[in-house]
């Protein structure tokens, strides 16, 4: 017989004093056939759930599509079975099948997050579409960084190992997960409860279902207000052994002007991984994968600050998310740690990783990462010795205190550079939150302003998101190994924000100001920018922005925006308005469109985004976007252009293709990355990738660079 919800759902209370949903699994007798179809007896006796409930359109209202959701376990693997009914099955959206594509969000889809800890904070999420697309990812404290002005607190870039098939029914669709136990941390217990959600996207109607229902301003990452799942008992996680070497192989040809040299590429290097127990996990890396695979993109600079690039090394991004403290500002303004400083120079060129560890996980409500790394000899250059160890515990529902310290330091070299951070979060309801750190840095020489403290206020409900915010950055704050665009300053943010739901065609509005005003240490007035925003969401999904920003900044020393144009010392005021309209990101054809006109310094700036894309098919997909910067300063006039083309092409789930070409016209520079990808078992990759570029800057010789790199990863689990 199949478990009905009444028998399989109960409400208990968890320990916030809330009701929440709840579920007994059932011990599955034998492993199911991963094929997509769920008409096998092992099926017939798992805990079902199908009560889901609106958070979009109508919060509160019950699902307008029934969807049914089993699960299972066994020592080994916990498995989860997805029936979605849908009236209208040739209106299921789904062309994604990309592994980790953001478009998988935009679609048709089911996602799950499991609190293994429950904790309310941590947790794993899974994402799958009718395709079987797959993507994954952690999230620390709830994902905070999905609402506005906050830093991302989601690691995207975390590569679980699990499984799903699905299938396309004539009622709707239906998938079958599995998820291994080795691929998340739990506790030490034999019988364990864990915080567990699920959502469906119904993307044709725009409507968004939860299990354990989730109010408008939060997401599935809100795990505090997830149910919880039990019944598990005597699971195993094996050895807890994995090993994944990787081979790296190809050949590169460079020339400049008429000098031509070509080279080959040999790299071996291994990581690993161990749990020292339930809870605690030990990653060794030696040569580290430098992810040859993978390419940034592009992106223009008209300021005088540094831009952000995101890790892309595999190593590093797994529990990413333990080590960081931050502003937590949509600015930017000091992150402590900042993986990309390691191995790699101020220009992007590799520095040899020789080894490193990585100690990361939970004890109870102790949350403990350490990193060591070192690297070798280069470029004229010592290697140098990072470690980076952050604690934190947690306090109550959803508060915490903790610490930070790294240390940099060059071998056989006396240079060296410290950071050390206290920082702590006060969340006494659901709704308000104090996030604050201080941190201190040492460099040879510099014996005093070295200091740095940050701390905000955070209201979010259903009708407000607003925030207030301090950050004090000393003169000679160095943070080596973070990434701190800009110091010796006082920055004061206040953000108001109120969201009203018209109805209608409308489904929300956003509209808000902010206020930034920034100091030097001696409190004189250097920047400050007033922003006016109205942002209005359709029912459909389609989004119309309009934004005005009042500038003044004061340049203490020129500021060259582009070559042969150098903007003057002195004091300016300018604005910027802002138009921009996306329409629904689910159609086969989209757009985004944003047009900004405004003065700039002294003079004039008109900038222009477009992006077009189509979704061809469920295999192929192509998007194409112009970023066109046209400048008119009295001390010289410029345009920047900066196109992109993106191909996909997926064979399968497991297999794709991808192209990305970029044209950015202030360096004349033409670069083309193709990427063959074959995932033939879970954990274990084919990377076949070419990469090539063209560039021909006037008074500078002709570069012509290609390079072939074929990679191979491999995952041993005992």
């Amino acid at each position: 017989m199949l478990a009905t919800a009444a028998n399989a759902q109960t409400a208990e209370h968890d320990h916030s004093g809330s009701t929440a949903h709840h579920v007994d699994i059932v011990r599955a007798a034998r492993p199911p056939i991963l094929d997509g179809v769920l008409d096998e007896d092992v099926w017939r006796s798992a805990s079902m759930l199908d009560s889901f409930t609106q958070q979009e359109p109508s919060d509160g209202a019950p699902a307008t599509e029934r969807t049914e959701v089993r699960m299972l376990y066994d020592a080994e693997h916990l498995y989860i079975g997805l029936r979605a009914f849908d009236s209208v099955p040739n209106g299921v959206v789904a062309t994604e099948m990309r592994r980790d594509s953001p478009r998988l969000l935009e679609e048709d889809s089911f996602q799950i997050i499991l609190d293994t800890f429950r904790d309310s904070r941590s947790g794993y999420m899974f994402v799958t579409n009718p395709l079987g697309a797959k993507l994954e990812q952690q999230v620390f404290e709830e994902g905070s960084g999905n609402l506005r002005g906050a830093a991302s607190n989601i690691n995207r870039d975390w590569n679980g190992v699990w499984d799903v098939v699905t299938k396309q029914m004539p009622d709707g669709w239906t998938a079958e997960i599995v998820i291994p136990m080795v691929t998340v941390r739990s506790p030490d217990a034999d019988a364990q409860i864990w915080g567990v959600n699920f959502m469906r996207n119904i993307r044709r109607k725009n409507e968004q279902v939860y299990w354990a229902p989730i109010p408008k301003p939060y997401t599935l990452t809100r795990v505090s207000l997830a149910g919880t799942v039990s019944g598990m008992t005597g699971v195993t996680r094996g050895l807890d052994l994995r090993i994944k070497p990787f081979l790296v192989t190809g050949g590169r040809r460079d020339r400049t002007g008429s000098v031509t040299s070509t080279g080959g590429l040999r790299d071996v290097g291994l990581d690993a991984k161990y749990g020292l127990s339930s809870g605690l996990t030990l990653d060794v890396t030696v040569n580290t994968d430098f992810a040859q695979a993978e390419v940034d993109e592009q992106q223009v600079n008209l300021t005088r600050f540094a831009l952000f690039f995101p890790e892309k090394r595999d190593f590093f991004l797994e529990n990413s998310g333990q080590f960081t403290i931050g502003n937590q500002g949509n600015t930017r303004i000091a992150d402590l740690f900042f993986s990309r400083r390691i191995g790699l120079s101020e220009t992007g060129q590799q520095l040899p990783l020789l080894g490193g560890a990585r100690l990361t996980g939970k004890l109870g409500a102790h949350n403990i990462a350490v990193m060591q790394i070192q690297t070798g000899d280069t470029f004229d250059r010592p290697g140098e010795n990072f470690l980076a160890a952050r604690y934190s515990r947690d306090l109550g529902e959803r508060s915490r205190v903790g610490g930070l310290v790294i240390n940099k330091e060059a071998i056989g070299d006396p240079r060296f550079n410290r950071t050390m951070a206290a920082d702590a979060v006060f969340a006494p309801t659901r709704s308000f939150s104090v996030h604050s750190f201080l941190a201190r840095t040492a460099t040879p020489g510099v014996a005093d302003n070295q200091q740095a403290f940050h701390t905000r206020a955070i209201f979010l409900n259903n009708k407000w998101n607003s925030y207030a915010e301090f950050t004090d950055i000393e003169d000679n704050f160095n943070a080596e190994v973070g990434f701190v665009p800009r110091t010796g300053i006082r920055t004061s943010t206040l953000h108001v924000e109120r969201n009203p739901r018209p109805g209608g065609l409308i489904r929300v509005m956003e509209p808000m100001l902010n206020i930034t005003y920034t100091t030097d240490q001696q409190n004189r007035l250097i920047t400050r920018r007033i922003h006016h925003m109205v942002g209005t969401r359709f029912q459909n999904g389609a989004y119309l922005n309009v934004i005005l920003n009042r500038w003044l900044d004061v340049l203490d020393v020129p500021f060259a925006v582009q070559r042969n144009v150098t903007i003057p010392a002195g004091t300016y005021r300018f604005y910027d308005w802002n138009f921009t309209f996306n329409t629904n990101p689910a159609r086969r054809f989209y757009e985004r469109f944003s047009y900004a006109p405004q003065t700039f310094y002294d003079g004039t700036r008109h900038d222009v985004e477009a992006a077009v894309g189509v979704r061809a098919t469920s295999r192929a997909s192509a998007e194409f976007s112009l970023q066109r910067n046209d400048v008119d300063l009295p001390w010289g006039a410029f345009i920047v252009n900066l196109g992109i083309v993106r191909l996909d092409y997926a064979l399968s789930p497991r297999m794709t293709i991808r192209s990305l070409s970029q044209y950015n016209s202030s360096t004349r520079q033409l670069s083309t990355s193709v990427r063959y990808n074959f995932i033939y078992k879970p954990g274990s990759d084919l990377y076949v990738v070419y990469d090539g570029l063209q560039g021909n800057l006037p008074g500078r010789p002709e570069l012509r660079s290609n390079q072939l790199v074929v990679k191979m990863t491999y995952l041993l689990v005992r």
